[in-house]
């Protein structure tokens, strides 16, 4: 009656006592109800009774067909950027479909490890780890984290500069709002990881895709003269999706390029640990001393991905210009998952699971390869492989990924088509991104033989 105005400002409500009589109510009922009208607004209460209180703008009733709507607001200009990225097909379920890329084998986690390791976290930390902690991330974890890439990766870090982040997304963000401003020059690579191209937009940067080969992200002169950056963002030691391993010449010229032009690479360290032929390969942060390189990590796919831990490792060089505005940024969250994951470093059972996920992933990469070669009934080429959880399925143009991989879902399949990862995409780039990670080696042949006829199916 208020809103739509069949009670004006200023006229009087009936007594508590003469309002519960006429309705037949308890007056401790209506005197709730009136404490709550005035506690929100709607009415005032003195020694004079009771009034309805005037609002400032009466929202619209009956009478608004004689008042123009107001306008559609504008979409705002982040929202439009991210809305030109390619939608990713939606997660259902609980159970993480067949082939999805990116999904570690869940069900071989050492869960009764892992519980042991938060058990000791929630006793050692007692109490006191249920407020706030460090901005930057328990020491015990950003220690452990400084010791392992050290050993593992090459990585040259004290462990006051590894910063702990809500998975690698929070990372690549972070980079952008530390060293960049709105209308500089990044660069991704394309065909490219999704999440880096939105963190990119997302800081209102202008982002510039340059195209990958076998040797990694292709940068020519004119590039550094014409579209000079401010971020290059890039994963050299395993590029997702299309899997290429950046030559050593090739990243020691991004470095001496990056340091003459003033820009900051974003290492992004994807699936490194999972190197399934020869030796890992060393990390591009740990090459030169003084680097101009943020190396980001995560323990997504190492450990689980909903565990939410991430990291990057600042340039020793913009640490202390970054500590303050890191301490409003960021607040000391995650406390026990952190102290646990320091224990099961520290433990040696991260390693112990490293080094069991490796087996397993080869073994797993040796089937879909082979199922693949056996029973897809299209024209096609296999790619990568040789590290991580995926491979790489190039097909012709009349067999469009697209519709492959939406038909795929429909049978309890997830491949990623390939031309979603492009923001400009060539006809090379038309494809299926096959995880198999989380797929039991048994299911390949069925799963292949089932998109093989997918893909015949959508043949043009």
């Amino acid at each position: 009656a208020i809103f739509d105005g069949r009670l004006v400002a200023g006229s009087a409500l009936p007594g508590s006592r003469a309002l519960a009589e006429g309705l037949a109510l308890s007056r401790n009922t209506v005197t709730a109800a009136y404490e709550q009208l005035v506690a929100e607004g709607y009415v005032v209460s003195d020694r004079q009774g009771t009034r309805v209180a005037a609002l400032a703008q009466r929202p619209a009733g009956p009478s608004a067909a004689r008042h123009p709507a107001p306008a559609v607001p504008e979409v705002p200009a982040m929202a439009a950027r991210l809305a030109l990225i390619q939608p990713r097909a939606p997660r259902t379920g609980a159970t993480p479909l067949a082939l999805s890329p990116g999904m570690p084998a869940l069900s071989q986690f050492p869960l009764a490890a892992w519980r042991r390791a938060l058990d000791h976290a929630v006793l050692g930390g007692g109490p006191a780890a249920l407020g706030y902690g460090d901005p930057l991330g328990e020491m015990a974890l950003r220690t452990a984290i400084a010791r392992h890439l050290a050993v593992a990766r090459g990585v040259r870090c004290a462990a006051e500069q590894v910063v702990i982040t809500e998975g690698a997304q929070e990372a690549l963000v972070l980079c952008v709002r530390l060293l960049s401003n709105p209308g500089d020059v990044a660069w991704v690579e394309d065909p490219g990881y999704r999440g880096a191209k939105s963190a990119l937009q997302a800081g209102d940067l202008r982002t510039v895709p340059l195209r990958v080969d076998a040797q990694g992200l292709v940068a020519n002169e004119s590039d550094w003269t014409l579209r000079t950056p401010r971020l290059v963002y890039t994963s050299p030691s395993h590029q997702y999706p299309g899997g290429a391993v950046m030559s050593v010449a090739r990243r020691l010229a991004l470095i001496e390029q990056a340091r003459r032009h003033g820009a900051w690479i974003i290492e992004d360290d994807y699936d490194s640990e999972f190197r399934h032929a020869g030796e890992p390969i060393g990390a591009m942060q740990g090459l030169v001393d003084g680097a101009p390189v943020l190396y980001v990590g995560t323990f997504s796919k190492t450990m689980f991905p909903s565990l939410r831990l991430g990291f990057v490792v600042l340039p020793a060089a913009v640490l202390d210009a970054v500590r303050v505005p890191l301490a409003e940024m960021l607040r000391g969250g995650q406390r026990h998952a952190q102290l646990a994951m320091a224990h099961f470093m520290d433990s040696g059972q991260f390693s112990r699971h490293l080094g069991r996920m490796r087996r397993l992933y080869r073994e797993r990469q040796q089937a879909l390869r082979a199922a693949l070669a056996r029973h897809l009934a299209v024209p096609h080429q296999t790619e990568g492989g040789h590290c991580g959880m995926h491979l790489l399925v190039r097909l012709p143009a009349d067999c469009p990924d697209h519709a492959i991989a939406a038909a795929a879902r429909s049978h309890g399949m997830a491949p990623s088509p390939l031309s979603g990862f492009a923001m400009q995409p060539q006809p090379q780039d038309n494809g299926l991104v096959l995880g198999y990670g989380n797929t039991p080696v048994e299911l390949f042949e069925p799963l292949v033989q089932r998109l093989s006829l997918l893909a015949r199916a959508a043949r043009t």
